[in-house]
């Protein structure tokens, strides 16, 4: 009774099957500092049927909704870090703009960025779960942020980023880290994610960063990357015909339920501890690196079997 057929990409499906999925991947995504866009796509492409190029402006598009009123909660509780966000913008920017001509002229099916993307996504998981391991064994964890904790700076400059959360401080180099947006952007840009996927948990295992603290600047860049994928499918330039804008009404359906569910879990993120939410990114790193790397995985079986 409620099916629709969308315009652009010729999905049929029901009109709240959408905005529910979109819900529960950023309501749990919003806590670690991703949107869950890296599982809408396959979720689009496998489920839905949704293959044209179009498909990664649309992923783009959920994210522009998604996100905004979760950085407005992250701000208002005054754990949003402001440097941290545009270091990773400032990174991404020029990756997004060159992975989508890659896309559109080099690799009209994207594997090769899917193959390069899981196994950064394993590496990732192996390092979540090494630091998961060590507290369980030292039996120590993270509390749940005190509601007056916040972000507070202490050194900004090319070679050394400081700030403090509540009592505890961190520090990291900010060229090694706007080096890996550079490139995750480019990954982004190719295959229609805004890069918070790689770098939230890049930022946590590699550089030692909080997940209270990373949350809402991974998603401020995913935001500001997310505006320019969709500048640059929607002129399609150099596209060759192919269709590269995004479905308007199925990314604002994925985005109705992306932005209540990433604001409702910017609301709940300051009352759960840093343990399962490392462990629900691990879960999450895991099945999506094992999406990217399936069908590599089923031709070495099937090469091993036969």
């Amino acid at each position: 009774m409620f099916d629709i057929t969308f315009p652009v990409s010729g999905v049929t499906t029901s009109l709240f099957i959408p905005p529910a999925v979109a819900f529960v991947l950023a309501y749990f995504g919003a806590m670690a500092g991703v949107t869950g866009a890296f599982l809408l796509l396959p979720f689009q492409i496998s489920i839905l049927g949704y293959t044209a190029p179009g498909v990664s402006a649309t992923n783009f598009l959920y994210n522009i909704y998604a996100i905004p009123m979760t950085v407005l909660r992250y701000t208002k509780e005054g754990r949003m870090n402001w440097p941290l966000a545009f270091l990773i913008s400032g990174g991404s920017l020029p990756g997004i703009s060159a992975g989508y001509y890659i896309r559109v002229s080099l690799l009209h099916d994207p594997s090769r960025f899917k193959c390069f993307a899981g196994l950064v996504l394993l590496y990732l998981a192996w390092r979540l779960l090494k630091s998961l391991l060590e507290k369980w064994i030292a039996k120590t964890d993270s509390p749940s942020v005190p509601h007056e904790s916040k972000v507070t700076y202490e050194k900004v400059s090319l070679h050394r980023f400081s700030f403090r959360l509540g009592n505890d401080a961190y520090s990291f180099n900010p060229i090694l880290l706007f080096s890996v947006a550079l490139l995750v952007g480019l990954v982004g840009g190719a295959y229609g994610i805004g890069g918070g996927a790689i770098l939230a948990p890049f930022c946590i295992t590699v550089l030692g960063l909080p997940v209270h603290g990373v949350a809402g600047a991974s998603l401020f860049g995913t935001f500001i990357s997310s505006v320019i994928g969709v500048g640059v499918y929607s002129l399609g330039l150099g596209a060759h015909g192919m269709e590269t804008r995004p479905d308007i009404l199925l990314g604002t359906l994925f985005g109705v339920g992306g932005l209540l569910g990433g604001y409702l879990g910017a609301m709940s993120q300051r009352y759960i501890p840093e343990r399962p939410i490392k462990a629900g990114l691990f879960l999450v790193v895991v099945v999506a690196a094992t999406k990217y790397l399936w069908p590599w995985i089923a031709a070495i079986g099937r090469q091993i079997v036969f």
